[in-house]
């Protein structure tokens, strides 16, 4: 047996209005919800009995999964009574464990979409000898993150944070928000308080002495914490440049999910998903982009690389790039859209009431 935890108590407010009604987790990628996919990936990797470290709507999260049985796993759910940081939610989180104080328990994050081999991770730890072994991940840019360099036998020599613009970069390797702790390590944590793992847990272990292992993977790695790399990964998924077991089609250039109705003269491409009862009137052409449940898309229009929430609708003609447009939102026929526009849930936009450039960021 092997147990994970998932860390899935974030609000997602970088995905607003998307994670209004839903937590991040549960937002569909490439038709079913992002942490399916995690799910399914753990199930592959041997993973047996999940605990869900939940705050954020967590209700939600028992009310889509229950005991798990339907992935092979046995979920149970663990929920902050207020918000504790990662390290203090997994510590929360780790009185629902059954393993011994020297078996790994995985500790996943759950905005992560990554192709990492997680029984590898797992056999590297076993390896090392080590507490803790941490994915890592190169970046072109890793100015915007923290920084973990390693030795030449993988051991982590430091905890780097963000370096500043002047700063000389030392090494390209982040944490990647996947980690094999060895049990006992997970119970040193403090309770009752909030408890940063990355900022706190992990430079104290280092400075103790406790050895940390980390193990660089060049794969396929994506937070998906914006409506940019949401929609990048969901069609990251349909195109298959990332795979994933709960995937409910083939790969290709597009995936229409039974029940949505699509005319045979739209058109799409790039990734696109079209999920149930959504429909697509001839003539829209959708490139790279995620339409959720009942979303409407009129003759004319283009959708390009935009989420169209649940039971949103777009009018004839109308152009949107890089758009978020919330559950029940309606935007009339003839707009052009200002590229990053978010439109909020239920919010009516007129026939072309937006054609310029000095359109606000957010219509709520």
């Amino acid at each position: 047996m092997s147990e994970a935890i998932l860390l899935v108590g974030g609000k997602g407010t970088r995905l607003r209005p998307l994670t209004t009604h839903t937590p991040k987790p549960l937002l569909r990628v490439a038709g079913v919800p992002l942490l399916t996919h995690q799910l399914a990936r753990a199930a592959a990797a041997g993973v047996t009995r999940l605990v869900l470290a939940t705050s954020y709507l967590a209700e939600l999260f028992e009310a889509e999964y229950g005991d798990g049985s339907a992935l092979g796993l046995e979920l149970v759910y663990a929920t902050e009574p207020e918000p504790l940081g990662t390290g203090g939610a997994i510590r929360n989180a780790a009185a629902l464990l059954t393993s011994g104080p020297r078996e790994p328990v995985f500790v996943f994050n759950g905005d992560i979409l990554s192709g990492v081999d997680l029984a590898a991770l797992r056999t590297a730890h076993l390896a090392s000898g080590a507490a803790v072994t941490l994915h890592l991940t190169r970046v072109a840019d890793p100015r915007a993150f923290g920084l973990v360099p390693t030795d030449a036998e993988g051991r982590v020599t430091a905890f780097l944070e963000k370096p500043g613009p002047a700063e000389r970069i030392t090494t390209d390797q982040i944490n990647a928000g996947c980690y094999v702790f060895t049990r006992a390590v997970i119970d040193t944590i403090p309770t009752g308080r909030e408890v940063s793992v990355e900022q706190e847990t992990f430079p104290g272990l280092l400075a103790a002495g406790v050895p940390l292992h980390g193990v660089v993977d060049s794969g396929y790695w994506l937070d998906l914490g914006t409506p940019q790399a949401f929609v990048r990964g969901s069609a990251d998924l349909v195109t298959g440049a990332v795979a994933s077991p709960a995937l409910p089609g083939p790969a290709g250039d597009a995936l229409v999910l039974p029940g949505a109705l699509v005319d045979p003269a739209a058109v799409l491409s790039g990734g696109t998903v079209v999920c149930e009862g959504a429909v697509l009137a001839a003539e829209a052409v959708v490139e790279g982009s995620v339409l959720l449940p009942g979303a409407r898309i009129a003759g004319g229009a283009l959708v390009h690389r935009s989420v169209v929430g649940e039971g949103a609708s777009i009018g004839a003609d109308t152009t949107l790039r890089d758009t978020v447009v919330g559950a029940r939102a309606a935007v009339g026929p003839d707009n052009e859209l200002v590229p990053g526009l978010r439109i909020g849930c239920g919010v009516t936009l007129p026939p072309a009431a937006i054609r310029t450039s000095a359109a606000p960021s957010l219509l709520s």
